[in-house]
């Protein structure tokens, strides 16, 4: 598995944990198993502005010797204003840190050679990575909730700038996992409160409508059972504040008014007693906000109706940087074309749902498994082999180019040239291709085009166009070079591996 998608599985962990415990150990088990780092430690401050150690991970001893101890505030701010800035980030080499060596922050030292070239981790590097919060007022200044220090790149390098920036960003996710994991024990421990209370009920209700009224996120209750399930009876401020609508206009609705089309199922599975859910919502102005959602149970009295409460949460920048994560780990990132991970999810969808408009689109059915071959010094002989009587068969092309010579253009005129001839020829594929077309990078200097509803004609007519578009000339400096490139077509039906066609259609292209 790629860091891409080690990154994107330890973020996603990060929110799946149940408790404040559980997500602290979450964050460090993150950076060993999805960073690429040998030992992670997080140091959480405390009410006092001290930072203790509350989770260490990848040495059994200094997490026996260090874990619970705690570091003062101003040894702590020493360490963040020393050392090199790296974004959010804070790396002190060893010929720095050595002042830090008696203060009393808990820490533990590792062992190894003197590095042999100057990017080479020493045992003395230090790097942390300090997570963030808002603060509680609503201005844009930050508060420190914590910071996680690492140790060790399995590289045994000092990191490169795109693993800074997703050590950077998962200090970011860790910090609202956090965070929100505080803000579960909270409401956890006003409920326990609650729950105790009963027999105090006046007093209960006082602290269940202060506790909502002034939630930091949006609060609801809604009618549970009944032909107004779901109906919105009653919401705070920071859920009117969150939707841009006023309480009396969201008492008109309910949830199932307000959903994302797309997340009415979601909604209605989570519409019962501990339901969860990440769903869109829809705004006055008509965007959607992605909330995550949680429903309890109250009881308006004892053995009285009840109600659903429900507890929505902002999490519409993670989820940007979610997708974020999944598009770059599904896209090359020279070209921004898809890669080869989203091409074979393209293919399986596309020529899944050509066979299930097979009865209602004859002409679009796919019986076989068709083969061609293009190249530019043959043409315009190139052969496409079909069933006899079917010739007017159409289906999924999946035409697959090879640039020719490509390595001797970067061995003479360099990797950057050659980063920028791949990007021409993506742009001018782009071009050629119809709308809907998908346009992926393959490999080095390999590309591929899916092409709908093509059948042989088609496919030669097109793979002649692509050709003599990449042919044209490519200026770089004061010359120009002409790529040539071998093309492969081939035409496959649902249940056929797209490996085994890409395969088929890279053969004919070299």
């Amino acid at each position: 598995m790629d860091k891409s998608h080690n990154l994107q599985a330890a973020v996603q962990g990060l929110h799946l944990a149940r408790s404040l415990a559980d997500t602290l150990q979450v964050v460090a088990d993150g950076v060993v198993t999805g960073l690429g780092y040998e030992l992670a430690c997080v140091n959480l401050v405390q009410p006092d502005g001290d930072l203790v150690v509350a989770s260490l991970v990848g040495n059994p001893a200094a997490e026996a010797l260090i874990t619970g101890r705690t570091g003062s505030r101003a040894s702590w701010e020493r360490r963040l204003g020393m050392g090199e800035s790296w974004g959010d980030l804070r790396f002190i080499p060893h010929t720095e840190g050595w002042v830090l060596d008696d203060d009393d922050v808990p820490q533990w030292h590792t062992d190894g050679p003197a590095p042999r070239f100057e990017d080479e981790w020493h045992p003395s590097d230090r790097l942390f990575a300090p997570m963030y919060t808002r603060s509680a007022s609503g201005s844009s200044h930050r508060e420190l909730l914590g910071v996680i220090s690492v140790d060790r790149p399995l590289t045994r390098r000092r990191p490169r700038p795109d693993e800074r920036r997703d050590l950077e960003e998962y200090a970011f996710q860790a910090a609202i996992a956090i965070n929100n994991a505080r803000l579960r024990a909270n409401m956890q421990r006003a409920l326990v409160r609650q729950e105790r209370e009963q027999q105090a009920l006046r007093a209960s209700e006082e602290s269940f409508r202060q506790a909502f009224e002034y939630a930091p996120s949006g609060m609801a209750i809604s009618e549970m059972g009944g032909d107004h399930h779901g109906r919105i009876l009653r919401t705070n401020d920071a859920l009117c504040r969150l939707l841009g609508r006023p309480a009396s206009a969201l008492r008109r609705y309910s949830f199932s008014d307000l959903v994302h089309p797309e997340d009415i199922g979601t909604l209605l599975r989570t519409g019962a007693e501990g339901g969860r859910a990440e769903l869109r919502l829809v705004r006055r102005d008509g965007t959607y906000l992605w909330v995550s959602l949680r429903n309890s149970v109250v009881a308006d009295a004892l053995d009285g109706p009840r109600f659903l409460l429900t507890h929505l949460e902002d999490i519409e920048e993670r989820k940007r940087r979610e997708f974020d994560l999944a598009h770059r780990a599904s896209h090359d990132a020279l070209t921004g074309l898809p890669n080869s991970a989203g091409l074979h999810a393209r293919i399986d969808a596309q020529l899944c749902a050509l066979q299930e408009r097979g009865a209602d689109a004859a002409t679009e059915r796919v019986d076989d498994l068709y083969l061609g071959h293009a190249d530019l010094d043959a043409l315009p002989h190139t052969h496409v082999r079909a069933p006899v009587g079917d010739n007017n068969t159409h289906g999924l092309a999946v035409v697959f180019l090879a640039l020719r010579d490509f390595k001797a253009i970067n061995t003479r005129f360099g990797r950057d040239a050659g980063d920028g001839i791949l990007i021409e020829v993506a742009r001018r594929l782009g071009q050629a291709a119809r709308d809907g077309d998908m346009v992926a990078r393959y490999g080095g200097d390999e590309f591929v085009v899916l092409a709908d509803g093509f059948g042989p004609a088609d496919a030669h007519t097109a793979a002649v166009w692509m050709q003599s578009q990449i042919h044209l000339p490519i200026p770089l400096g004061d010359q120009s070079v002409r790529m040539h490139a071998g093309v492969g077509i081939a035409w496959a039906q649902c249940g056929t591996a797209p490996g085994d066609i890409l395969r088929t259609a890279r053969g004919f292209a070299s």
